[in-house]
């Protein structure tokens, strides 16, 4: 529980700060364009709020408030925030109530296109802008540190779509089309995913891989077992409390020799025996004898400091996991090298890896394309996962960072209701010199709140289906 909720509280602080980061754009590119900014709040606000600056108590205290053109507050719905801007249709005002109102200058829909442009797209960029700082203060504050791989004591472990290309296990990638990689990381993947050729060092020697012509899937090359990783034994760092491998007796600092007769010289290889039981769960027509087989593990285990190895019956759950946490310790000793910068060294390092990591975002959207990529849209609970379980500066400021670059992606698609919506609209009125008609917009509006809505329950569906079953 403890760990659930450090996840929540990160979740929760990274996205109130990108929130506000987003909507302050709009904010200010509103207030230099001269319109009238009706209400700036954090979070959604349906029915109540938790705080505004209209409150009595609050204006009592704060006299200034009272009268302000702008109302600020705090919704109860943390799904997002908004600003509210005069004379604009979007969530909050539909095309009548735009359109009952005697124009005002300070309207958004009396300013030149260019202005109003700068407004829809002053989340994005303040979004954007706020990557960049960030991983620029990454940089100075904590700096880099680089795993060369040819440090890599023992290459890499390969899966069967691996194999068939021509790597091996042991195989340690050096060169991706020629280019050397700079070091060890899961964006390796990516960048293999649309190789000509991928240099390995095999036993002391460079060999040159040839990659398939039309390229590899990476959502292929993600699926479990992954395309290629490190290879670890597995030995046992934690036991969870109560969990099938407890209930046994295996303790921490146990290494798992096989399960149901399997050899497991990796954890690779537990994970591929687990799933194998539960994909015998799940088959169409399994039966309860099948089912008991399957969730009675047989396991063999060298304790720490035994002899010899004991044999254990592991009895699963319906979500077939033993309970472990793995030893990764096994890595913490292979050279580095770390790289420090100064705070102006660091401003063009932030920028080359905020550029990187947005162009690699924007290139694996095209495999939201397909059914194997919807099935990976996420929502709040995907991306909570990826909070650490104890608080980490150095990984909050990254994830924040990282997520910050999502935002800016997402919001700049041309979907009515987002940011690029709107600019599509006005790049229309741009080009053809009239806007669309009010009630035009107010429904293009609902066509989006209602595509962002089945986007939405997509999302927490395959979340559902992915922590739950």
């Amino acid at each position: 529980m403890e760990i659930v909720l450090i996840k929540a509280l990160q979740l929760i602080c990274c996205l109130s700060l990108l929130v506000f980061v987003h909507e302050g754009g709009h904010f200010l590119f509103a207030k230099f364009s001269g319109v009238k900014v009706e209400k700036f709040y954090l979070f959604f606000n349906p029915y109540f709020h938790l705080f505004s600056t209209r409150d009595a108590w609050f204006t009592r205290l704060f006299p200034y408030f009272k009268d302000n053109e702008t109302e600020y507050g705090i919704g109860w719905l943390p799904l997002g925030g908004y600003v509210s801007i005069a004379g604009m249709v979007d969530e909050t005002k539909d095309a009548e109530e735009v359109a009952s109102r005697a124009p005002q200058p300070n309207d958004f829909n009396q300013k030149p296109v260019w202005r109003r442009f700068l407004i829809m797209f002053g989340g994005v960029f303040f979004n954007v802008i706020a990557a960049l700082v960030i991983y620029s203060g990454i940089m100075f504050t904590w700096g880099k540190e680089i795993v060369p791989m040819r440090n890599l004591p023992n290459g890499l472990n390969y899966n069967h779509i691996a194999h068939e290309i021509g790597f091996r296990n042991g195989d340690t990638p050096i060169k991706i089309d020629g280019i050397e990689i700079e070091g060890f990381s899961n964006a390796i993947m990516m960048d293999i995913s649309e190789a000509s050729t991928v240099t390995v060092l095999r036993d002391g020697q460079e060999v040159v891989i040839e990659m398939p012509a039309e390229g590899v899937s990476l959502l292929e090359m993600q699926k479990f077992p992954q395309f290629f990783s490190l290879p670890i034994k597995p030995v046992i760092g934690q036991v969870a409390e109560g969990t099938p491998a407890d209930l046994a007796g295996i303790k921490e600092g146990a290494t798992i020799l096989s399960l149901n007769d399997m050899a497991t010289p990796d954890i690779i290889d537990v994970n591929m025996e687990l799933a194998r039981c539960k994909d015998i769960i799940n088959a169409e027509g399994c039966t309860r004898e099948d089912s008991a087989r399957a969730l009675n593990l047989t396991a063999i285990v060298m304790q720490k400091d035994a002899i010899v190895p004991d044999t254990f019956t592991l009895a699963l759950g319906s979500d077939v996991v033993m309970g472990v946490v793995w030893d990764n310790s096994q890595y913490q000793n292979i050279p580095t090298i770390h790289q420090s910068f100064t705070f102006l060294e660091s401003i063009p390092a932030g920028f080359k890896l905020a550029w990187d990591t947005l162009y690699d975002y924007v290139v694996s959207l095209k495999y939201l394309f397909n059914k194997e990529g919807v099935q990976q849209v996420g929502s709040f609970l995907t991306i909570g996962s990826l909070f650490p379980s104890a608080w980490d500066w150095h990984d909050f400021w990254g994830l924040t960072a990282f997520i910050s670059i999502i935002l800016a992606v997402m919001n700049i698609l041309p979907i009515p209701g987002l940011d690029g919506g709107h600019i599509v609209l006005l790049l229309y009125e741009g080009i053809f010199r009239r806007q669309p008609s009010p009630k035009a917009m107010e429904i293009i509006e609902k066509i989006g709140l209602f595509l962002l809505f089945g986007l939405m329950i997509l999302a927490f569906s395959n979340d559902i289906m992915r922590f739950f079953f």
